[in-house]
């Protein structure tokens, strides 16, 4: 799923979820048309957890989210975060492969934010985001501005494309490219 010499050692994490990253990111706003109670959702990459423990919320108590990555340090973090926040019940962390995310529950969306560009194969982690989606189901992809130019970002919404998922807007996120996109 992701390029293991390009992981973000738990130390670092700080950068990845810290006050002036959710002022900037801020999961609510961002996510706030897409996740709903009850729904079940997808993390995909979520490093130590500012979009999961967001969704947990939003998704209540009858809802589920699934945290994917690829280091047990960043689930280790994510699990610390909503046992703290008694959150618990409601996030499933789960330890992807190098080249497969190896989820097959269905889900109403799915996030991909800041790591796309870090996949190895784009259209097979596609194909299987696709596989897991729900019908109608939903993905939101978001890459950053300054590191994944316009021309990539295009090669990424052309895959999702011919991964069988179709591109219905552009939500404007701070320094970020995104696409949504529906199954």
């Amino acid at each position: 799923m992701s390029d293991p010499s390009r992981i973000c050692p738990r130390k670092l994490a700080f950068a990845l979820d810290n006050p002036i990253r959710r002022l900037i990111h801020n999961p609510q706003k961002i996510l706030g048309g897409y996740v709903e109670a009850g729904q079940t959702v997808l993390d995909v990459g979520c490093g130590p957890g500012t979009f999961s423990i967001a969704m947990a919320k939003m998704v209540g108590e009858c809802g589920k989210v699934i945290a994917v990555d690829l280091q047990d340090e960043m689930l280790q973090l994510v699990e610390e975060k909503a046992s703290h926040q008694g959150l618990e019940s409601r996030i499933f962390t789960h330890k992807s492969g190098p080249d497969r995310m190896g989820i097959s529950e269905k889900v109403d969306f799915a996030l991909a934010f800041y790591m796309v560009h870090e996949v190895p194969d784009e259209q097979a982690f596609l194909k299987e985001i696709a596989s897991v989606l729900k019908p109608k189901g939903k993905l939101l992809i978001v890459e950053p501005r300054m590191h994944v130019s316009a021309a990539a970002f295009e090669k990424t919404v052309e895959a999702a494309r011919q991964a069988g998922l179709n591109p219905v807007s552009e939500p404007k996120i701070r320094f970020s490219r995104s696409k949504l996109f529906t199954r």
